[in-house]
């Protein structure tokens, strides 16, 4: 059983996020990380491309950070993490969830002296779902600093009125500007960055604040797999599609389907197919109470 202590679970609800040391097996890094790169390099191991691609090597700006969408699809060896076991039982015992299914993945790198990522809500950003929340972990891949470019939470904001969408997501000007548009009247912004060795992780809820600086390091790179899941008893909102991830809806049903939204746990329950195409071979590990 992947099971969070009891003051794992009060510091997630009161916080809205929990930063865990260890939880990747530091001898599958390598393999990880091989897996990450090949993607950025446009290496689909399925033959399949992620469904969103926001880097072409050679053309894209070499200080903008990097961002693949369910590369889940192009890689079986990423597949392994972001639809694991682990990673969905925890969640769900985490968050309060009955079950969890993968809405996305993400792999994001940062480049030395890359540029920041807006401080945003997840949650703001699925409108397409019903009801719109989500619950994330967030996997480092390299040691983790204030000044790389980590990401930093805003804790206790998702207690507070749900914000519209706002700013731009990928290099803004100022990265808290739309936190700062969005905070209630006196209350301060309290940001706490993710300081993790390689192979430690956060798990963070759809209605928390949070985003990353530029990296101000030259010399130091920043990357991480994400899984963000929904509860299971998320439904399609067909007043609200989405351009890219509505295309997986059933015409006239509201059910989201195992084939492309996989429920990762439910009371022991997991998506048939995920035995073997996503082995437990990834090296994450039971996670431990720090």
């Amino acid at each position: 059983m992947c099971e969070p202590t009891p003051e794992q679970i009060e510091s997630y609800r009161r916080d809205g996020f929990l930063i865990v040391e260890r939880f990747l097996e530091p001898l599958g890094l390598a393999r990880i990380r091989e897996h990450f790169m090949n993607v950025f390099d446009h290496k689909w191991e399925t033959g399949l491309a992620p469904d969103e691609v926001n880097y072409v090597p050679g053309v894209t700006a070499p200080d903008l950070t990097r961002q693949l969408c369910n590369v889940w699809k192009a890689d079986r060896a990423l597949g392994e993490v972001t639809l694991s076991r682990q990673v969905g039982e925890f969640t769900a015992r985490l968050a309060a969830l009955p079950g969890v299914r993968l809405a996305q993945d993400n792999a994001i790198w940062k480049p030395p002296s890359g540029k920041a990522l807006l401080c945003h809500q997840d949650a703001a950003y699925l409108d397409h779902l019903d009801p719109p929340n989500m619950a994330t972990c967030w996997m480092a891949l390299d040691d983790t600093a204030a000044d790389t470019g980590t990401i930093y939470y805003v804790r206790g904001s998702h207690r507070w009125l749900h914000a519209a969408l706002g700013g731009t997501f990928h290099a803004p000007d100022d990265w808290l500007g739309h936190v700062r548009s969005s905070i209630p009247s006196g209350t301060e912004l309290e940001l706490v960055p993710i300081e993790v060795p390689a192979g430690g992780a956060a798990f963070h809820d759809g209605w928390t604040f949070h985003g990353s600086p530029p990296n101000e390091r030259p010399d130091a790179q920043r990357r991480s797999i994400i899984s963000h899941m929904i509860s299971t008893d998320t439904q399609w909102n067909p007043e609200h599609p989405h351009p890219i991830y509505s295309r997986y809806r059933r015409p006239g049903e509201t059910d989201l389907d195992e084939a492309f939204f996989p429920i990762l746990w439910q009371n022991g329950y997991r998506t048939s197919w995920l035995e073997g195409y996503a082995p437990a071979r990834s090296g994450v590990q039971r996670i431990p109470a720090d």
